[in-house]
């Protein structure tokens, strides 16, 4: 099986994956925000972000200075775009290996009269 239109191997790897995934349902995200819903460290996540944000798929806007300061990440409209493409390639090959429905089993038989 090939793979589909849209698989996106920056995106694929779980913990960038998810980080995409949190974003997409929002416009912007605090950065211990997306730190804590994904049980990840302040360095394992900025390497994703930056890993992401070269890519061109997310922004990040720092403000205020020291103690204070604040960092918010969005998905831009090219890693929405290409979030979108990746889902629809994932389940394209869901879709692919799942057996065709009427070949599907219909579930327990019950034993014929003969074999009782």
């Amino acid at each position: 099986m090939s793979t589909p239109n849209g698989f996106d191997e920056l995106i694929h790897p779980s913990t960038r994956l998810s980080v995409v995934a949190l974003l997409a349902a929002t416009e912007w995200a605090d950065f211990a925000f997306v730190r804590d819903s994904l049980s990840l460290s302040d360095s394992a996540l900025s390497k994703q972000l930056h890993t992401l944000e070269e890519a061109g798929y997310l922004e990040l806007h720092k403000e205020g200075g020291g103690r204070k300061r604040r960092t918010r990440v969005r998905l831009t409209d090219r890693g929405r775009a290409a979030f979108e493409g990746h889902v629809a390639a994932l389940r394209a090959i869901v879709e692919g290996a799942a057996p065709p429905a009427a070949a599907a089993p219909a579930g327990p038989r019950r034993p014929t009269e003969a074999a009782r």
